[in-house]
């Protein structure tokens, strides 16, 4: 019985410790000027004839810290453009055809330049999935 409380209070003590080598920060993925976006959806028709979605994984690289700032307050605005693109596109793709990633990284890049008002930040494919 005592192991047990022993081993708790050691649990419990180590988590303050722990949070303060953190910083108290979440770390992000990609470096200090990636902005994550979530991943994008459109519906689109398999090659069998049932309904398949299109899933495309992207993120920003804005170097610029001024224009980074201006991205992040404006990702929900980024995401609905985002995925009105997406959702045109994965429309129109033809059955068992596979999706065009220069075309959908082009497209996604313009509307970026136009709500944030500026280049500068660059916009990068993960990856395209159709399901």
């Amino acid at each position: 019985m005592q192991r047990r409380l022993f081993l708790s209070l050691i649990a419990v003590a180590a988590l303050p410790g722990a949070a303060l080598a953190s910083g108290g920060e979440k770390k992000k993925s990609g470096g200090g000027s990636y902005v994550p976006i979530q991943t994008l959806l459109g519906t689109t028709i398999r090659g069998s004839g049932g309904r398949g979605v299109l899933s495309v994984d992207c993120g920003l690289d804005v170097p610029d810290a001024g224009l980074r700032t201006r991205a992040e307050q404006s990702v929900p605005r980024l995401r609905a453009a985002y995925v009105q693109t997406i959702q045109a596109y994965a429309a129109g793709l033809p059955s068992g055809a596979l999706p065009n990633a220069e075309y959908i990284a082009q497209s996604l890049q313009r509307q970026t330049d136009a709500i944030l008002g500026r280049p500068g930040a660059r916009v990068l494919l993960g990856a395209i999935i159709v399901n």
